[in-house]
C-alpha cells in the first residue's frame, strides 16, 4: 500500500507540474492558432496551424511587416490576424491602388491585386498599430471603424511559423 500511494503521488505531482508548465508556456511563450478565412492570402491559407510567439511583444513592439495576433476591438472574444503596416507616428495613406508609409511606397510582394478602396493621409497615434490583411478586398482591418488603429494592448503576439499542413511548413517573416 506504502508503496503504491507513492507511486500514484509521484504520477500527480508529476501531472500537475505537467499541466502548470503548459498554462505558464501557452499565457506567456507560445500559443498555437488556426487560421479562419482568407484575409491573408496569399500568405496564409484558411485553416492552417500557426506557432504564435506571445512573449516577443514584451520586450519590444510589433514591427511595421509582422503578421501579428490581435483582440478584435468590437469583440475581445475573438482573435484576428494582419499585417502590421503602420506604426505609431507613422504617416499612412492609400492612394492609386499603392500603401504609401511616411510618403513612401511600400514594397508587397505578399499582396496578389493592388487595393481597390483609397485610404486619406493620416499619423498613426502613438501606442497603435494600422493593420491590414494581405488579401486587402477582403479582409476587415485598420482601414474600417470595426477595427481602426489598433492599440498595442490588444496584440497577442507575432505569428512565428506555419506547422500544418504539414507540407506548407515554414517561418514567416
Amino acid at each position: 500500500m506504502n508503496l503504491f500511494g507513492e507511486e500514484l503521488k509521484s504520477w500527480i505531482f508529476s501531472i500537475a507540474g505537467a499541466i502548470f508548465l503548459a498554462l505558464i508556456i501557452r499565457t506567456f511563450i507560445v500559443e498555437l492558432y488556426v487560421v479562419d478565412g482568407p484575409s491573408m492570402r496569399p500568405t496564409l491559407q484558411h485553416e492552417e496551424r500557426l506557432v504564435v510567439n506571445k512573449f516577443i511583444y514584451r520586450v519590444r513592439d510589433p514591427q511595421r511587416g509582422e503578421i501579428i495576433i490581435f483582440r478584435y476591438p468590437r469583440d475581445p472574444s475573438r482573435d484576428f490576424i494582419k499585417r502590421v503596416i503602420a506604426v505609431g507616428g507613422d504617416t499612412i495613406e492609400i492612394k492609386d491602388g499603392r500603401v504609401y508609409v511616411n510618403d513612401e511606397i511600400i514594397r508587397e510582394d505578399y499582396i496578389l491585386d493592388k487595393t481597390r478602396t483609397e485610404y486619406p493621409k493620416v499619423t498613426v497615434p502613438e501606442g497603435t498599430l494600422f493593420v491590414c490583411g494581405d488579401n486587402r478586398d477582403n479582409s476587415l482591418d485598420s482601414r474600417s471603424a470595426d477595427v481602426g488603429f489598433l492599440p498595442l494592448e490588444n496584440v497577442k503576439g507575432k505569428a512565428m511559423l506555419i506547422f500544418w499542413p504539414v507540407d506548407e511548413f515554414k517561418t514567416l517573416p
